[in-house]
């Protein structure tokens, strides 16, 4: 039997999502459930694998299926494609697996042609309709399949309602339209060298791969790399029979999501046009509105979507993203789909479905996506700073948080001004997929035209940029580079800020402040806490960061590195007169002066900890970090510690490496010099002890040793970081006890992981380090080539940011299965920023480690991170 490539809508099921995409299998479902769903068939994603393996080509198998299907669809809508009389008419989406808003393309109304446009406008006795439908469908065909640039259509379009004085395209006459049909055409006939197809079988298997052939387009690759979506899976092509929202003021079109997407109140927000079809929501051509509305102009038709709505919530238990039509006052269903939500949404959403008795407390921590609680760090403006600012402009409050930056009106500029470390607004008309970049690395996005679920809309909530759109009093001019509101020009660089919460546009800077986090945050929090097993403690260097840390549910510290500590302008000189010294005696007389500050950081970190673990790494960076290079800065160091110019160029010469990160760091410093490992244990233990009796409270200090891979380099170190503590405890008076430990971030270390363990009391895998080592990249210069190894595929992700789980990810298994091996009580955990990675802490907990470190600000995504790691390893 031939493997099945097409399936009818009535054949399949929500659980077929990997072969038949998210939208092909949920329209299945609401087929099966009853719902009104226009009929149609779905080409499955394992088609579009094969279309690729046979060189971008369809076979003749899957052609065959698509005809053979398309016969049973003529049959069960009574129309036939190519008919004049009763013309089958279709819509041709992609739908992959996972959702991608705007990333794929969409072609309306295929079927139609010179002879079926009549037929249609003869049928429906409405020959505008027929052929706006028509015009619609050869831009979107030339866009689509032939990537004609959309803006050739749109400007002949634009240059017969500035002829006609119109404002709407709504008021375009029927022979304005077969005016346009036929400038179309040469259009595409001009940039095609071709005819536009007449033939609606080849204009349907042209569209079908033309569709497979956007599942590779760059803004597709882009958004799959931003939200970690393998390349393999392939897009399905979904075939659905038309309906229409612009057959008059019977019809309309809408999108709608059964809870708020921003907030996540429990109440349907959404949008409709009355007189158009579903693109003209999205693209944010004319302004929608509020899906309330629909019931002062169709109050049945309201009902029946509300009762609908609310049905498929239920039956899904999860909110839901709508796209529906009004035909001449027949409701119809074409998608829905678990809606995208902001963090906050999405945090109300599931508490309140628990309190609903809609989920459990389970399906709740799992529904949150734990990148997307970034969202909520984010800042908010300064209340004090906001009450002297006045609006200049009120848009739509499209997704939250609030934005400071200069104004850039093409994606490209915004990315390049963002290189160059500029704060950047991306301020558009509407925006496309085309600006997914750009958008990604704006800090908020401003947009003239759309509504609340426009692409900017959708897009800036995914990301959890702040947006405000369909701000229509501002003209935006993209081709001369300006804004204009009320009059008043704004040019590229000029400073704005926006509210995403309120709508509201601003002129100039306003300081912002951090988010502040409770309410549901907390109750899902504490729900992930009862189901998570590891650990989670932050690499913190300073109180401030531990206090931030805590405050977001921080169990202790995995990583603090005293070298930050040394930079400061109090110390920096010290620290430089310890690294010039030429004896001992002159190295300790400077450490001398550095040991009160080391031991004030501590202490200022052990109050705020209190009994919570912190692991204090020794100095771990070549010492040439702290000296300086430029000529002025070095002539004024020589005058300010008395020492010849010449002498100090030579002292510093003698530093240079020629590849410090696998040069003299780490361990191998306190082996050269163990008078730093002195000072900076004494520092630790005095700070530990000191804080114990002054606060009445237990500390255990871990002293981390970094960079080791050989027992006897441990064993050296140790010995001295043993001797100095036992001599501070004795003259303390304390029996504090301490742990010594190390980092594994050297591949020979996880290989000789057992002999090391009989020297460490901990590991904590330094991942950063060790992705370097193990790969060979430098983790500096990676980027030049990480993206290019992504975009064929030698690399799904990066592995600085996802850890490596084949290749790191085996040397830490290796290392842990040693080490407990050796020791059973050993402690094991990870401090590299792979700690704060959701994929990466799934791997962690699989891999048996007692906690995970990061930075303050990921400590809530690793919590809750962790909790689903449990559930699903479980």
């Amino acid at each position: 039997m031939s493997k099945k490539w097409v399936y009818m809508f009535k054949e399949g099921n929500a659980s077929q999502k990997y072969l038949l995409g998210g939208k092909g299998a949920n329209l299945s479902e609401m087929t099966n459930i009853g719902l009104p769903v226009p009929p149609g068939i779905t080409v499955t994603t394992e088609a579009c694998t094969e279309f690729y393996e046979q060189g971008k080509k369809l076979t003749e198998e899957i052609i065959n299926q698509i005809k053979t299907h398309l016969a049973l669809l003529e049959e069960q809508t009574g129309k036939k494609f190519g008919d004049v009389e009763n013309p089958l008419l279709v819509s041709v989406r992609s739908g992959a697996a996972f959702s991608m808003p705007g990333m794929m393309d969409t072609i309306l109304n295929l079927g139609l042609n010179d002879n079926t446009v009549e037929g249609m406008a003869l049928k429906t006795g409405n020959p505008r309709f027929a052929y706006d439908s028509y015009r619609r469908f050869i831009q979107m065909f030339g866009d689509v399949v032939l990537e004609i640039p959309k803006y050739k259509f749109d400007n002949v379009l634009d240059d017969a309602k500035e002829k006609n004085n119109y404002k709407y395209d709504t008021e375009l006459t029927a022979d304005d339209l077969k005016q346009l049909v036929k400038e179309f055409k040469e259009i595409y006939k001009r940039e095609t060298k071709t005819v536009f197809p007449q033939e609606p079988e080849t204009q349907l298997l042209m569209a079908v791969e033309a569709v497979f052939r956007s599942w590779n387009n760059q803004r597709a690759i882009t958004y799959r790399n931003l939200y970690d979506i393998p390349h393999n899976l392939g897009t399905a092509v979904n075939v659905q029979s038309m309906v229409f929202g612009n057959m008059g003021e019977s019809s309309g079109t809408g999108v709608a999501f059964t809870r708020n997407p921003s907030t996540g109140e429990k109440k349907v927000f959404g949008e409709f046009l009355i007189n158009a079809q579903g693109e003209d929501v999205v693209a944010g051509i004319r302004t929608p509105l509020a899906i309330d509305k629909l019931n002062d102009v169709m109050p049945e038709i309201y009902k029946e979507f509300m009762e609908s709505a609310n049905t498929l919530e239920q039956h899904y238990k999860d909110m839901q993203d709508i796209e529906f039509t009004i035909e001449q006052g027949k409701l119809y269903f074409l998608q829905t789909r678990n809606g995208k939500r902001t963090a906050e949404a999405a945090l109300r959403a599931a508490v309140e479905m628990v309190g609903e008795n809609l989920i459990d407390k389970k399906t709740a921590v799992m529904r949150v996506d734990p990148k997307s609680l970034d969202q909520l760090l984010h800042p908010k403006f300064d209340p004090d700073d906001l009450k002297n600012a006045v609006p200049a402009a009120k848009g739509l409050p499209a997704s939250p948080g609030a934005a400071t930056g200069k104004i850039y009106f093409t994606a490209d500029e915004a990315v390049a001004a963002a290189k160059n470390g500029e704060a950047t607004i991306l301020v558009r008309k509407e925006t496309s997929p085309e600006d997914i970049e750009g958008m990604n690395k704006a800090k908020g996005i401003l947009t003239s035209r759309g509504g609340m679920t426009s692409h900017a809309a959708v897009v800036a909530r995914g990301m959890g940029k702040c947006c405000v759109a369909g701000c229509e009093t501002i003209f935006v001019d993209e081709a001369r580079k300006t804004m204009t509101i009320e009059g008043k020009v704004y040019t590229e660089g000029d400073y704005i800020s926006l509210d995403g919460s309120t709508g509201n546009v601003y002129i100039g800077k306003i300081k912002t402040v951090e988010a502040n986090i409770s309410g549901n945050f907390g109750i899902l929090m504490e729900w992930a806490d009862e189901f998570r097993k590891l650990k989670i403690r932050t690499n913190a260097d300073t109180p401030n960061d531990s206090a931030m840390a805590v405050k977001f549910g921080a169990e202790g510290i995995g990583l603090c590195r005293t070298e930050h500590m040394f930079f400061e302008e109090s110390r920096i000189f010290s620290v430089r007169k310890m690294i010039i010294a030429d004896t001992v005696s002159q190295r300790e007389k400077a450490l001398a002066e550095i040991l009160p500050m080391q031991k004030n950081d501590f202490k200022g970190i052990f109050k705020i900890m209190g009994v919570r673990p912190v692991t204090i790494r020794l100095l771990d960076p070549p010492l040439h970090e702290f000296i300086p290079t430029n000529k002025q800065d070095i002539e004024d160091l020589a005058r300010d510690m008395n020492v010849p110019v010449d002498k100090l160029t030579d002292k510093i010469n003698s530093l240079h490496e020629f590849n410090p990160m696998l040069g003299h760091r780490g361990c191998r410093l306190a082996v050269t010099y163990p008078e730093i490992a002195k000072m900076q244990a004494r520092a630790i233990m005095e700070a530990a002890i000191e804080v114990s009796k002054e606060e009445n409270i237990t500390i255990v200090p871990e002293i981390m040793v970094p960079l080791v891979g050989k027992k006897s380099e441990l064993d050296f170190v140790k010995k001295y970081i043993v001797e100095t503590a036992e001599a501070v405890k004795k003259e303390m008076n304390s029996d504090i006890e301490y742990l010594v430990g190390t980092m594994i971030e050297v591949p020979r270390a996880c290989v000789t992981a057992d002999e090391i363990a009989e020297a460490a009391d901990f590991f904590s895998f330094g991942t950063n380090d060790l992705t370097q080592m193990t790969f060979g990249f430098s983790r500096d210069d990676a980027g030049k080539f990480i993206n290019d190894y992504k975009e064929v595929g030698i690399l799904e992700q990066d592995p600085f940011q996802s850890i490596d789980q084949d290749g790191v990810g085996k040397m830490v298994e290796m290392a842990v299965k040693l080490g407990r091996a050796a020791k059973d009580h050993i402690h094991l955990g990870v401090c590299g920023e792979h700690g704060g990675d959701p994929a990466s802490i799934e791997f962690f907990h699989r891999t048996g480690l007692d906690y995970v470190s990061c930075s303050p600000f990921r400590v809530p995504i690793a919590r809750l991170a962790a909790a689903q790691s449990a559930i699903k390893n479980n």
